[in-house]
């Protein structure tokens, strides 16, 4: 296996290094949130921030609704519509990092594409 990276490392010029070198780089939680939202699927991806922010702000408000009523059931509605918030709000984070992943794994490929492509044109020559 390292014979394969050696032979894929000399047929790179310097373009295509600085190209990989800045694929391998590692990217944080908020590049990676901002890179989603780029694409066709990217206004999705803000619709879905939005909606999980308003839910987050929802879900405050119902906490505070528990903590303040003293009613039995009206206590016990507030604290079913919290949960029910907070299910909704684990949902949408959930496609959301689904999506991070997805577009992780989508650069990996592309950068052992520009690999592979490489090698095969060292090999032609």
């Amino acid at each position: 296996m390292a014979d394969t990276d050696d032979m894929i490392a000399d047929a790179l010029d310097a373009d295509d290094r600085e190209f990989l070198e800045s694929l391998e780089e590692d990217r944080g939680l908020f590049r990676q949130i901002g890179d989603s939202w780029k694409g066709p699927m990217g206004g999705w991806a803000k619709l879905i921030f939005a909606f999980t922010t308003a839910l987050g702000m929802l879900l405050l408000f119902t906490i505070w609704q528990v903590a303040h009523t003293r009613e039995p059931v009206e206590h016990t509605l507030w604290a079913i519509s919290a949960l029910a918030v907070l299910v909704l709000m684990g949902f949408a984070k959930e496609w959301m990092f689904a999506r991070l992943n997805m577009l992780t794994i989508l650069r990996e490929v592309k950068r052992l594409q520009v690999q592979v492509a490489l090698l095969s044109e060292q090999k032609e020559d």
